[in-house]
């Protein structure tokens, strides 16, 4: 989906990409990440979120908790993170970016509630019950803190992924953040939701969901009730361009994720002030049957769009060229992606060891792909930083020639 795009508005990655694959230098199987391409990006986005009054916290998790891209976003402006999980937190502290956001998403298990409020010590910690907040609240409480809980609220009609459900009644917000407040160790902070925002396939656009309007409607009784001073959290499908009509339905926090290496849907299909950040990138293995078969291990198209012909470009130099695209199919969602298939038709037909690249709106951290930072492609000297596992953990890759 991203691949015309990357191939459009960053082609020196790509060939940089490749390059260090031929060398020896990128394993197959990785998320390559512009670094540069990152900051920069960040930069962006901070400052529209300045202008809108917005504080950020950026989503590691679609790199694969990367501590260079923790980095490179830090040095672009932002400064704490978003965690999707305890796993993501952990990353990113140990990468430097203190968090900001932790317990949406994935709530924090009971028995790691303590390391979260002696450790990680997060800005805003959101609950879905009163049993999560005594929880968040006691382990505070324990640390010497009061933790700033946000209270994730749903109403009938409000959007959500299937699994991803939860939270308090929103016409009962007032009680829960009374409750809260009752909490030894614990303050209500505010309240948030997911996904505030989609993308619309009908449009092209990125539309407020019901989700936005039950925040809207809770803040309204809570300032009916003296709740002058809190925080509305309003993530989903968050680039730069959706920054003011965030701000404008109250919202004052944003937490961009794919926005931050130019791969939410509407970037598929709209230049956006982002630029195209990172790239799938394997080899080919072996033929068969007139297909050439290359590794898998992060084959993830991610659902979010409407299914389509994948493709890659396939070669054994550095080239954006469209006439080394290929069509690819990939494994359906049941199997494990081993291996993809490749139109091996002539001419120039794939061979052993040729890198090929894919334009995937990735999820790393839920595949066994390494994770690669790549600094240097604006300067013309690109170099491998580091090369991680999902879980943002430096990895001893045996093909490693350093």
């Amino acid at each position: 989906m991203f691949l015309e795009l990357l191939i459009r508005r960053n082609p020196s990655f790509v060939e940089a990409a490749m390059a260090l694959h031929q060398q020896g230098y990128v394993p197959a199987n990785s998320y390559v990440i512009d670094l540069d391409s990152v900051e920069r990006n960040a930069s962006v986005f901070q400052e529209e979120a300045g202008k809108c009054g917005l504080a950020t916290f950026a989503m590691t998790k679609q790199v694969g908790r990367h501590s260079g891209f923790c980095q490179a976003v830090k040095s672009g402006g932002i400064d704490r993170s978003v965690a999707v999980d305890m796993n993501c937190a952990i990353a990113c502290n140990k990468a430097g970016l203190p968090t900001g956001h932790l317990g949406h998403l994935v709530q924090v298990p009971g028995q790691e509630a303590e390391f979260a409020a002696n450790i990680l010590k997060p800005d805003y910690w959101t609950v879905f019950s009163h049993t999560k907040a005594k929880e968040a609240a006691t382990a505070s409480c324990r640390a010497g803190r009061v933790q700033n809980l946000l209270a994730r609220i749903q109403a009938k009609g409000d959007t959500f992924y299937r699994g991803h459900e939860g939270g308090f009644d929103a016409d009962r917000i007032v009680d829960v953040a009374r409750q809260i407040d009752s909490l030894d160790g614990g303050r209500f902070a505010g309240i948030t939701t997911f996904p505030a925002l989609l993308y619309d396939h009908k449009t092209g656009t990125v539309q407020p969901t019901p989700n936005l309007a039950t925040l809207q409607r809770a803040d309204r009784l809570l300032k009916a009730a003296g709740y002058t001073d809190m925080e509305v959290n309003a993530p989903g499908t968050t680039s730069s361009v959706v920054l003011h009509a965030l701000a404008d339905a109250g919202a004052t926090q944003c937490e961009p994720g794919n926005g931050l290496h130019g791969t939410t849907p509407l970037h598929a299909v709209e230049d956006l002030p982002e630029d195209p950040a990172v790239l799938y990138l394997t080899e080919v293995s072996h033929k068969h049957g007139g297909m050439a078969y290359c590794y898998g291990g992060g084959l993830y198209i991610d659902p979010v769009f409407p299914k389509y012909q994948v493709r890659s470009l396939v070669s054994s130099e550095p080239t954006v060229c469209r006439s080394a695209l290929r069509d690819v199919e990939i494994p359906d969602y049941s199997a494990i992606d081993y291996y993809a298939m490749i139109d091996a038709s002539p001419p120039r037909e794939p061979h052993s060891g040729d890198s090929v690249v894919f334009g995937f709106r990735g999820q790393a951290f839920v595949t066994r792909a390494f994770v690669v930072g790549i600094r240097g492609v604006s300067a013309g000297c690109p170099r491998v930083t580091t090369i991680e596992n999902s879980f943002g953990q430096p990895v001893l890759w045996p093909g490693n020639p350093q």
